[in-house]
């Protein structure tokens, strides 16, 4: 694969024509497509050649012949873990060298925007820190919103201690017993700069000591973390659920969305639908998450035992129309393939068009962005993607990195496969991290 050229830092004026269209909202592709985007990182236009409007000549504006090739808004991965090597348990970063683990999170953070994902919500392990150093071009990555620890209870998912009480998280873990205490961790996490808080509602596969039937944090205990989430400006709960019964107690707790929903049953489907309660499958962890060779043996069962029942339930939730938003779990499958989770949407029943409205529109309203990101519309942020091949009939072109060959991040050329005509001399300084 011919490497990325150097980041961009600063933005200008684009003109992208002869590309096919898919948009994001879910309507037919467009041929012959123009998307214009203003030296502000705006989209200006975004539809039929024929159609679009003339525009004062200007020599700063950059032309991009896509040369037919198909251009979609930016992806979302709505739950990685950034901070974590494929298979590394959190215990092993507490062994690096802090300096190592942050230039491996950036890289990651790098590898994770080349593969066409220019926002993503980090679920468990990663600092506050990381959004800023994206947001002030520190670094380079998808624009971050982070849950920076998970609120568990003693013994439950998140509660990696060891029994002489050493703590083998390496920050990840909350650990909260009680409503008081689940009112205290949500302080806790949001004072260090959460963008959500995530709380376990069930056991796991890669826990030693519980497993996906085992329920976790209380009803009450959930819904005083929703309420006090709510007291600071309205902050989004996720919740790690996979076993059924954990899936309804987040449900009549208040969150947000069900992370996995491994054990998601009708009526489970029934209450998220009446509740706008959005659905991260993380099929990844089932398709590209399995090794026996690497994995501890209780986590290799578990994954084996549950996978069948996994592709049934959620097929079974495609079917029913769940609101269903994109996430890898990324650290648990690799890194850097985030779009593979399309193949595997499309593989258990999703139409390729609506995996793509998955990934963008529908991440976006998740995350509470699709005011300004999940769909090339004029007068959003121009977060977007040029790929090789054509995902509506082989959704898989998007999984394969070496196929997106342009990633265009607010306005700013991020991954250029095409050797573009260099920038023309810009003002406007990068914010990647920009929100209205």
């Amino acid at each position: 694969m011919t490497p990325a050229t150097p980041p961009e830092t600063t933005r200008t004026a684009l003109r992208i024509h002869n590309a096919r269209l898919i948009d994001g909202t879910g309507s037919s592709p467009v041929d012959d497509a123009v998307v214009t985007i203003d030296a502000q990182g705006t989209i200006t236009y975004a539809g039929p050649a024929a159609t679009e409007p003339p525009a004062a000549t200007d020599s700063s504006v950059r032309v991009v012949d896509a040369g037919g090739r198909t251009v979609l808004p930016g992806f979302f991965d709505c739950h990685v873990h950034l901070a974590y090597a494929q298979g590394s348990p959190p215990s092993r970063r507490a062994e690096l060298d802090p300096v190592l683990v942050t230039l491996d999170t950036a890289a990651r953070l790098r590898q994770t925007l080349d593969a066409g994902i220019t926002t993503a919500r980090d679920l468990g392990g990663l600092s506050a820190g990381y959004r800023t150093a994206v947001e002030t071009g520190r670094t380079v990555g998808p624009r971050l919103h982070t849950a920076v620890r998970i609120i568990s209870h003693t013994g439950g998912h998140a509660d990696v201690r060891m029994p002489d009480g050493t703590d083998l998280s390496a920050g990840m873990s909350e650990i909260a017993d009680s409503t008081d205490a689940a009112r205290l961790a949500v302080r806790r996490v949001l004072r260090d700069g959460a963008d959500l808080v995530k709380v376990c509602a069930t056991g796991g596969m890669g826990s030693p000591y519980d497993d996906p039937d085992d329920e976790g944090l209380l009803e009450e205990e959930i819904r005083a973390v929703v309420d006090e989430a709510g007291r600071h400006g309205g902050k989004p709960v996720a919740a790690h659920a996979q076993g059924n019964a954990g899936i309804l107690t987040a449900i009549r707790g208040g969150v947000t969305s069900i992370e996995h929903g491994y054990g998601l049953d009708d009526r489970a489907l029934d209450m998220a639908g009446e509740r706008g309660v959005f659905v991260v499958p993380t099929l990844s962890t089932v398709y590209a998450g399995i090794n026996k060779d690497t994995m501890p043996d209780y986590h290799y069962q578990k994954k084996v035992r549950w996978s069948g029942t996994t592709k049934e339930n959620i097929a079974r939730a495609i079917e029913y129309g769940a609101r269903i938003a994109l996430g890898t779990d990324a650290a648990v499958g690799p890194h850097g393939v985030n779009l593979m989770e399309l193949s595997y949407l499309v593989d258990l029943g999703m139409d390729p068009m609506a995996a793509i409205v998955a990934g963008t529109r529908t991440s976006a309203e998740l995350l509470g962005l699709a005011d300004w990101l999940g769909t090339l519309t004029a007068g959003h942020t121009a977060d977007l993607v040029l790929c090789d091949g054509d995902p509506l009939q082989d959704i898989g072109v998007l999984g394969d990195p070496a196929n997106i060959v342009c990633v265009v991040q607010d306005g700013v050329v991020r991954k250029d496969l095409l050797n573009l005509p260099a920038a023309a001399p810009a003002t406007d300084t990068l914010t990647t991290g920009r929100r209205p």
